[in-house]
């Protein structure tokens, strides 16, 4: 059975454990957030986020030249090849909070989850909850890299999409809330 936190039958798995966010990652499950539905869609997102349709999974493909350049620049940082994007840690939510670049000449742990988006995106990754596969190796040194991931953003609040295909769906406010916001107390502040 595969488990995701977006769904209202299925108990989440740890994808603090690296398994576990692989088997997410590379999997599409019924989730409130997996929704192609365009009307729903164009009722949430601005016109900038409707450009891709790639919301719940993604994937970027780098050739060694592209990501190597762009890690340098980003990172200010002269890795030389890239030989490996190695994961160290993963949040709640699956997203990598420390990743080792490995390359030719240095090889270093990213310790934050924005500069990890960022030194792999010339604007940002749509989140860090990424897998990396290694294509076309030889002699060691991969031609390219594919990054497959999933989502939008730091996975630690309320999904505008998942929220809207819910309310689309007839959950209440409070019911949208305490499924995003689990321990949280809904209290009326004003009459």
């Amino acid at each position: 059975m595969e488990d995701h936190p977006d769904s209202a039958s299925v108990p989440v798995r740890d994808l603090k454990i690296e398994a576990n966010a692989v088997a997410f990652i590379n999997s599409s499950p019924e989730a409130f957030c997996n929704t192609t539905d365009a009307a729903l869609l164009g009722q949430v997102l601005n016109d900038y986020d409707q450009s891709s349709s790639d919301f719940y999974r993604w994937e970027v493909h780098y050739s060694q030249e592209e990501i190597a350049f762009l890690i340098r620049d980003k990172s200010g940082i002269d890795f030389g090849r890239i030989l490996d994007l190695v994961p160290v840690e993963r949040g709640e939510s699956g997203r990598l909070v420390k990743l080792k670049i490995i390359g030719s000449k240095k090889t270093l742990t990213v310790g934050k989850e924005l500069e990890i988006r960022r030194w792999l995106s010339s604007s940002h990754l749509y989140s860090s909850a990424f897998v990396v596969e290694k294509q076309q190796v030889h002699q060691g040194v991969p031609g390219s890299f594919k990054l497959r991931g999933a989502g939008w953003g730091h996975g630690v609040g309320l999904c505008q999409i998942g929220a809207a295909v819910m309310a689309s769906k007839a959950y209440t406010h409070r019911d949208i809330l305490k499924h995003y916001f689990i321990v949280a107390r809904i209290h009326k502040r004003y009459e």
